[in-house]
C-alpha cells in the first residue's frame, strides 16, 4: 500500500516551462551560444542538469551556473500555472491521509513562492529542492522522514526521476506531462506512466483499515532555557499554529531516546532535566494537515546549554522563544495548549 507520495515539481505538478526556457536562454545568449526552441530544449535537457550545462556552456563553474540561472530565471512565480489534475490529485492524497513532499531540482525560493502562489504549500511536509543527483538524495529523505521504500511512489516527469525511484526501491511513476517525452521516459523503464495525474487515484485506491488501525506514538517537550522561556515552533502540519518539537518514535529506541534524538534533529539543542509530563489521546486533530491518530507522550525539559542556539530543519517554519505570559497569549495548537495548561496545574512552569 502506497502511504507516501514524493513528487517531482517542474513538469509534473507546475507547468513552469516556459520561464525555465527563458533562463536557459538568457544564460546561453550572455555567453554568446545560440538559444534554443521550446522542441530543442525538450530534446537536449536532462538530469542531473550539471550534465545538459556541460554540454552546452562548457567550462562554467556550478556556482556561476547557478548564479545565472537566477539572474535570467523570470518571476518566480508569475506564469507559472499548476499541471491538467494536479490539484485535484493533491486533494485526493490528503483526502486518504498520504504524506506528501517534493523532491525537486529546482532553486528552493522558486517553488516555495509557486507552491504558495498555486496554493499548495500547506500539502506538503517539506520541499526538498535545488537537488542535484536525486538518486543519492532520495535515500537521505527517506530516511529522515521515516518512509518506508516499499509504501512510497516517486511521481516525476523525467528520466532522472525514474531512475531516482529504482534507486531507493520505491514504485517510480512516469507522468507525460513535462519535460520528456512519453517515449523518452518508456526507456527509464518506469513501474506505472500514466497521461496525466487524473488516472493515479484509481490505481493507487485508499488507505485500508489496516494501515489506519493502530494510533501513532509520538514524543515532544516543552523546552525551557536558562530565563525559564519556553521554546515555540510553528509549522504549517498544524495549520502554521505555535507549538513544542518532537516526532515519532522508532523501532529500538527508548521513547527519552526518540525524544532526545528528535530535538536534536528539529532544533540542534541538547536536553538535560528531562521530565515526564502526561500522554494525550489526540485523534482526528482538526488542526492537522491530514487525518491521523496520535499518542502524544509529553515531557518537559531544559537546554543542556547556557546560551542555545536554535537550528530549525525543513518541518517548521520559525521558532520564539516566550516567558509563560506571553506563550499562553500566542495561538497555540491544542495539544500544546493542553501540555501548558498541566505544566502550569502541577507549578513546572512559572
Amino acid at each position: 500500500m502506497i502511504r507516501n507520495l514524493l513528487f517531482d515539481w517542474s513538469g509534473t505538478l507546475a507547468d513552469d516551462l516556459p520561464n525555465v526556457l527563458k533562463a536557459v536562454n538568457g544564460m546561453l545568449r550572455s555567453a554568446g551560444a545560440a538559444a534554443l526552441t521550446r522542441e530543442e530544449f525538450r530534446a537536449r535537457f536532462r538530469l542531473p542538469y550539471t550534465e545538459f550545462f556541460a554540454e552546452v556552456l562548457p567550462g562554467v563553474s556550478l556556482e556561476r551556473l547557478q548564479q545565472l540561472y537566477l539572474e535570467h530565471f523570470p518571476h518566480v512565480h508569475e506564469g507559472v500555472t499548476l499541471l491538467p489534475h494536479a490539484a485535484e490529485f493533491i486533494q485526493y492524497a490528503a483526502a486518504t491521509g498520504r504524506r506528501m513532499v517534493v523532491l525537486s531540482s529546482a532553486p528552493l525560493p522558486h517553488v516555495e513562492a509557486q507552491a504558495k502562489a498555486l496554493g499548495l504549500r500547506d500539502a506538503f511536509e517539506i520541499l526538498r529542492c535545488g537537488v542535484i543527483d536525486k538518486r543519492s538524495e532520495i535515500h537521505t529523505l527517506l530516511a529522515e522522514l521515516d518512509m518506508a521504500a516499499e509504501e512510497t511512489a516517486f511521481i516525476g516527469d523525467m528520466r532522472h526521476d525514474i531512475d531516482a525511484g529504482k534507486a531507493a526501491g520505491v514504485l517510480s511513476i512516469a507522468t507525460c506531462t513535462g519535460y520528456e517525452t512519453a517515449e523518452t521516459l518508456l526507456t527509464a523503464e518506469p513501474d506505472l506512466m500514466v497521461r496525466d495525474l487524473s488516472r493515479l487515484p484509481v490505481l493507487l485506491g485508499g488507505l485500508s483499515g489496516k494501515d489506519s488501525a493502530y494510533p501513532v506514538p509520538t514524543v515532544g517537550a516543552l523546552i525551557l532555557n536558562s530565563k525559564g522561556e519556553m521554546l515555540l515552533i510553528r509549522t504549517h502540519k498544524w495549520s502554521h499554529r505555535w507549538g513544542i518539537p518532537g516526532g515519532k518514535i522508532k523501532r529500538g529506541e527508548t521513547c527519552q531516546e526518540a525524544l532526545v534524538r528528535e530535538i536534536m534533529e528539529e532544533t540542534a539543542l541538547t536536553l538535560q532535566d528531562i521530565e515526564w509530563v502526561m500522554v494525550q489521546d489526540c485523534i482526528e486533530p482538526v488542526e492537522f494537515q491530514r487525518s491521523a491518530h496520535f499518542l502524544l507522550l509529553n515531557y518537559i525539559a531544559r537546554c543542556a546549554d547556557a546560551q542555545p542556539q536554535v537550528v530549525l530543519n525543513e518541518e517548521a517554519q520559525a521558532f520564539q522563544w516566550l516567558p509563560l505570559e506571553a506563550a499562553l497569549r500566542a495561538d497555540l495548537n491544542i495539544p500544546t495548549r493542553i501540555l501548558l495548561d498541566e505544566c502550569l496545574r502541577r507549578n513546572l512552569v512559572s
